[in-house]
């Protein structure tokens, strides 16, 4: 078992999607159905997830192998769950195209900014496509901690490369952008989406290898209990390959202003 039923696939979707629904939970009375922007939904892991909950989803994916894939696993749903989410082919530079202003309750843009060489017109049609006080959760490659994956592997021309640089070369060979909290936290508050609450993502499982197993149901657990933790506590957040931030439109911003 690898790929996107990895362990480090599963760490990602598993603990983003929890960072999540306790994001929903505090913001939205039980039992409201949302309005969900899914901007990059992929193979529709986290889109599925909420139409399941019961939320209004659409999912907007430019990639035609990524959207085939997310019908895919949409056809196999019962007719209720697909009645509730939506698949459009479409670019997140291009959300006003789409969509008006205030569509949605939840915009998601996970794993897509560091494909994205100027993402601050990007976050600024996705703030536009929210609702007052709407819930942005963004998704990124963690750039203060880029040393961190080379260092632990041993690789250390390539940790002292990356103390001076947001860019990286990804596991698929890709060219990709890292974004820095600072950086991000200033620009959700030039969009009125002042960052609220972040996290770290995939702390102690990021050197795992693309094809590493998932462990029996218990020690899953623990190790998922464990990052978590990790995400949510200082200093460990801070050199998490990746960062979850959430962000709430007309907000005033929360403990994400001193984190870092």
């Amino acid at each position: 078992m690898g790929g996107l039923d990895g362990l480090r696939n599963t760490v990602r979707q598993e603990l983003v999607a929890r960072q999540l629904e306790e994001q929903i939970a505090a913001r939205f009375p039980v039992g409201q159905r949302l309005r969900v922007l899914d901007v990059g939904a992929g193979q529709g892991t986290q889109a599925l997830r909420l139409a399941r909950a019961g939320h209004k989803v659409t999912g907007l994916e430019s990639d035609p192998a990524m959207l085939a894939a997310a019908r895919t696993a949409l056809a196999e749903e019962p007719a209720g769950i697909q009645e509730r989410m939506e698949l459009i082919e479409g670019d997140g530079r291009d959300t006003g195209v789409h969509f008006l202003p205030g569509a949605f309750d939840v915009v998601l843009c996970h794993g897509v900014l560091m494909y994205v060489a100027e993402p601050d017109p990007m976050l600024a049609g996705l703030a536009r496509v929210l609702a007052p006080g709407g819930l942005l959760s963004l998704v990124v490659r963690n750039a203060d901690a880029l040393a961190m994956r080379p260092g632990l592997a041993g690789d250390w021309d390539g940790a002292l490369g990356a103390f001076d640089t947001a860019e990286y070369v990804n596991r698929i060979g890709l060219t990709a952008r890292a974004d820095r909290l600072a950086a991000l936290t200033a620009t959700l508050d030039g969009i009125g989406a002042p960052l609220e609450t972040w996290y770290g993502v995939r702390i102690f499982t990021d050197l795992a290898a693309d094809d590493a197993p998932l462990p029996a149901d218990g020690e899953l657990e623990r190790l998922l209990a464990a990052e978590s933790r990790a995400g949510r506590t200082d200093p460990y957040r801070a050199v998490a390959a990746l960062l979850h931030l959430c962000g709430v439109r007309g907000g005033t911003g929360g403990e994400g202003r001193q984190g870092g």
